[in-house]
């Protein structure tokens, strides 16, 4: 039978533990941003040997899943040489795969751009740096910030995954939780309940910013 009274009193540690899948969550979503940046300036400079090791890659990250990505990273990794820690293998698996579905939503955010812009500052002889770091990426970060919003929320979603490399976050939390009082249902529903309550935070404050950039463009 649901205990009311556990579930009450496991969420302030549940919640505790939240804030390890936050700070992982940020530090994932501001390396992935900066490495899809990096990524599409890279795709669009149309090297055929580069974009065909890029194209692998992607192929790679997107037809796997991300626990397989993860063991990969944890377990695989130290056989050649590139021995992680858990939270390191991590956060190089999250962020790989959040790199290239972040780097597909730009390359599909560019084609939307007027190219009209770039050939004006070419024309008024601006450095490609300038160009990208000025006119293009700004426009494209706006167009894409829904995006990147429900991005982040598969993020932290993600880092519940670390769980099956000891990382204690909320999923393990809730595990050690489950073992210790033999009460799985309120465990995870628990875990649940804390992961839509982060996310739902997220997404409003992700709806606040887009509107804020629109309104400060507009």
């Amino acid at each position: 039978m649901f205990e009311l009274d556990y579930f009450v009193d496991i969420l302030p540690r549940l919640f505790a533990a939240a804030l390890i899948n936050v700070q992982l969550a940020l530090i994932i979503a501001i390396c992935a941003l900066v490495s899809a940046i990096g990524l599409t300036i890279l795709r669009v400079q149309k090297i055929a040997v580069l974009n065909m090791a890029i194209n692998l890659v992607m192929s790679f990250v997107r037809g796997t899943p991300l626990l397989v990505q993860i063991f990969l990273c944890y377990y695989v990794l130290p056989s050649i040489g590139i021995d992680l820690g858990p939270i390191t293998a991590g956060l190089l698996a999250i962020t790989l795969n959040s790199t290239v579905f972040i780097a597909e939503t730009m390359r599909g955010g560019l084609q939307t751009m007027d190219p009209g812009q770039v050939e004006a500052a070419t024309a008024l002889g601006l450095r490609a740096h300038l160009i990208w770091g000025k006119i293009i990426v700004p426009q494209l970060i706006l167009r894409i910030v829904p995006m990147l919003v429900n991005e982040f929320t598969v993020i932290i979603k993600g880092t519940a995954l670390l769980s099956v490399i000891t990382v204690v976050e909320v999923m393990r939390a809730a595990q050690q939780l489950a073992s210790s009082s033999f009460r799985p249902f309120e465990s995870m529903l628990g875990a649940g309940l804390v992961f839509l309550v982060v996310n739902g935070v997220f997404i409003l404050a992700g709806m606040r910013l887009e509107s804020g950039m629109r309104e400060r463009i507009g």
